[in-house]
């Protein structure tokens, strides 16, 4: 560098150029890496799921491909356990996983609020008809209980003739 004396060049270069393996740019560097990725063991704990469950959902799309080291060791972001805990939740509201990929797909790549809502009317359009199946049901279950003593030998017993016959 013209004009600078190589009193000051030199300092400079160590510092910057100071990059090599146990230097302290080196493990400042690799520190940054190894606190920001995590292996899959570590991913699973803190998001309180199993490792094959971390390894089916990007199998199946719901994890991005996590970097591998030269070992072939995942090694995932610190917000997968936010994407896992999305999932779960999501599962847990009764989303399918073709769903919660739809859900996924519009918040990485920006949907609308429409279109989430969109699908949630849909979830819960499901749930209200399976809760008047359900409802149904239990009424059936409900009378045929009523008129069953609960005494005495099966023979006659108006569960099992409801049971068996085919046109109730």
């Amino acid at each position: 560098m013209p004009g600078i004396p190589h009193r000051l060049i030199r300092p400079l270069l160590r510092r910057t150029l100071d990059s090599c393996l146990g230097s302290r740019v080196y493990n400042r560097l690799m520190n940054q890496t190894q606190e920001s990725l995590q292996t899959i063991g570590r991913i699973a704990k803190q998001a309180d799921v199993g490792v094959d469950t971390i390894r089916f959902y990007e199998h199946k799309g719901l994890l991005p491909e996590p970097q591998r080291t030269a070992k072939g060791y995942r090694l995932y972001p610190s917000a997968t356990v936010e994407r896992l805990n999305f999932i779960r939740r999501a599962k847990g509201l009764g989303f399918s996983l073709e769903e919660i990929t739809a859900l996924l797909d519009l918040q990485d790549n920006g949907g609308t609020k429409s279109t989430v809502k969109k699908l949630t009317s849909r979830k819960l359009d499901e749930i209200n008809a399976k809760i008047a199946d359900l409802e149904s049901m239990r009424d059936v279950l409900q009378t045929l209980n009523g008129r069953c003593s609960g005494r005495g030998n099966v023979a006659g017993c108006p569960i099992i003739e409801a049971l068996t016959d085919a046109d109730q």
